[in-house]
């Protein structure tokens, strides 16, 4: 017997997802900035008080949780910027399997300093 799997909107908004890494033109001197992933919609999530003290313990503020569908080329510490432009570090991600379709919890804390985007 199959479980019912609960079905999920991502209409809160657009996320852009950026790795960080070297953004220097080749032969130039290294530059650290963002190399874009990918773009998916999110859904607000409600940040519970375990993750809050979870990150505490790791000296992380949390800003914002938010659900994505699947995401497969991700990874802790790529960069969320959301539709005003504010930037994100990306410090949990966790799996959400029991929903259609199925989805990924990103646990974001502000960056103190913004990162340049790259031109390719």
């Amino acid at each position: 017997m199959k479980l019912k799997t609960l079905s999920q909107t991502y209409n809160d908004g657009v996320v852009s997802i950026y790795a960080v890494g070297n953004i220097a033109e080749p032969g130039n001197m290294k530059k650290t900035g963002l190399t874009f992933k990918c773009k998916r919609n999110y859904q607000r999530r409600q940040a519970g008080l375990t993750r809050i003290y979870l990150a505490k313990q790791d000296m992380t503020e949390i800003e914002r949780v938010m659900r994505t569908p699947w995401i497969a080329n991700i990874s802790v510490h790529d960069v969320a910027i959301t539709e005003d432009g504010v930037q994100y570090d990306i410090s949990i991600i966790q799996d959400v399997l029991d929903i259609d379709p199925w989805g990924k919890d990103l646990t974001l804390s502000k960056l103190e300093v913004a990162y340049e985007i790259g031109t390719s």
